[in-house]
């Protein structure tokens, strides 16, 4: 494990404060404008293995090979059409890459695609939607961007190349993964009550709107009180009979430890020390392996990185550096 950036980001004092980073990194102002990947962007259905269909957008260069292809994956309750999924599809659109903004299960506008519900341990459909989305252009280089439990899912796709590698996945980019989610849900729960407010807006409106898509399957009327993350957790459990507990849940995505010890390709996590959504301390105890590369921010806040304030995003020009350098890993 290396600190893999040279350039510490380092924005302006006034603009480090966590609570703004990770506020702005959400905001739509930061993807206002002209969007050239929204312009060029395709509905598609993914098949993900077992009847599973997921919903993803499917932008390409016009008029010239793509230099690569970007799949970029939101964090929870997040979506393909999130303002840090704008932001970064938009930054490697310009720079000449097809991108694919994939919708995990049950998020954006995708609930009545599948009658199974969401949850956080669903790896192989996300890994199978992947390889059908990389197999479409094998003979172009493919990199995975993922964000907070996007960017867990990123990393346990990589963790599956040893064993269903796909050829042209060169590298994967987790920002702010939720690595271990018990500790991030009792860190939401237990920080300022404007990010449990939010997320727990976002999921009773999901819920609620897969309840409408599949009402003979749920009905979530009796639990939607809870105004905490766990308790919520805790008795949704009712609805995933695979799980005794959700503690059980938890420890299948669970990436502490020496998780991450058997990586066989490049991985890149930016994390922040700061981050309010995402404990930092486990991070410092991530297995050494050559193929796994960590860099712990002063600042940042969770999936922030804003530099220059409020357009600017540093993550995404460190990443296009690393995706420039020669694959020598």
């Amino acid at each position: 494990m290396r600190n893999f950036i040279d350039e510490s980001f380092s924005p302006s004092v006034f603009f480090r404060n966590t609570h703004i980073q990770t506020t702005f990194g959400s905001l739509h102002v930061r993807a206002a404008g002209k969007n050239e990947m929204l312009e060029a962007a395709e509905e598609n259905i993914v098949s993900a293995g077992n009847g599973v269909r997921l919903l993803g957008y499917h932008s390409r260069q016009k008029g010239k090979k793509p230099a690569g292809m970007i799949i970029i994956i939101h964090g929870w309750e997040g979506s393909a059409d999130s303002t840090y999924m704008l932001s970064t599809g938009r930054f490697f659109y310009r720079l000449g890459y097809d991108v694919f903004r994939l919708n995990l299960r049950d998020h954006g506008n995708s609930h009545y695609l599948n009658e199974g519900m969401f949850h956080g341990a669903l790896t192989e459909e996300a890994a199978s939607a992947i390889i059908e989305i990389a197999g479409r252009q094998p003979d172009i280089p493919c990199y995975l961007i993922g964000f907070s439990l996007g960017g867990n899912f990123a990393l346990r796709i990589a963790l599956k190349q040893s064993i269903t590698p796909i050829s042209n996945l060169k590298k994967v980019f987790s920002i702010s993964p939720a690595i271990d989610p018990y500790k991030a849900t009792l860190a939401i729960d237990k920080g300022p009550a404007v990010y449990r407010r939010y997320f727990m807006a976002k999921w009773k409106r999901s819920l609620r709107q897969k309840q409408k898509c599949f009402p003979a399957v749920y009905n979530f009327d009796g639990i939607l009180h809870h105004n905490k993350l766990l308790p919520l957790t805790e008795a949704i459990m009712a609805w995933y009979p695979d799980f005794d507990n959700y503690r059980e849940y938890f420890n299948l995505y669970t990436l502490t430890g020496n998780a991450l010890a058997p990586l066989e390709m490049p991985v890149f996590i930016i994390m922040a020390q700061d981050d309010p959504a995402v404990p930092v301390e486990d991070f410092y105890h991530l297995p050494a392996n050559p193929y796994l590369h960590v860099s712990i921010q002063r600042f940042g806040g969770h999936c922030g990185f804003i530099d220059p304030f409020p357009f600017g995003c540093w993550y995404e020009r460190q990443i296009a550096k690393l995706i420039g350098q020669a694959e020598d890993e």
